[in-house]
């Protein structure tokens, strides 16, 4: 299955929550359940933070979560709101360490490298 680009997948995984949320170039989406003005620019401030692998320490730390429908995988970090879609033909090894390597190098590049590709704003209008 062609699961489509990050941004077709996050909206699909995400489409049921009312969190506001930011995507960088490399598939790290950061969630913002209380968002305040540029949702960019406190997105980027959260993951230029919690983005970068330092050998270690907590932040070198991953879980992996396999989607539905083989849409491949969610890759999470020491912030609960910074996780990292890996598609299914993005990883060498599909095995959990393979893919939650292939996730933290992944959001080790946005987190220096910080890009926006996609807000979702889900603010109630006034």
């Amino acid at each position: 299955m062609n699961p489509g680009t990050p941004t077709d997948v996050w909206k699909q995984v995400l489409s049921d929550s009312p969190t506001s949320w930011v995507l960088f170039e490399h598939g790290t989406c950061v969630l913002l359940p209380a968002p305040e003005g540029d949702l960019a620019e406190q997105a980027t401030e959260l993951l230029r933070h919690y983005g970068p692998v330092h050998a270690g320490s907590p932040a070198a730390d991953f879980g992996v979560m396999t989607l539905k429908d083989e849409l491949g995988w969610v890759v999470t970090g020491h912030h609960d709101d910074v996780l990292t879609y890996v598609g299914p033909a993005e990883p060498q090894d599909g095995s959990n360490l393979g893919v939650g390597l292939c996730g933290r190098a992944k959001r080790h590049r946005d987190g220096t490298e910080p890009r926006v590709v996609h807000v979702e704003d889900k603010r109630e209008r006034a």
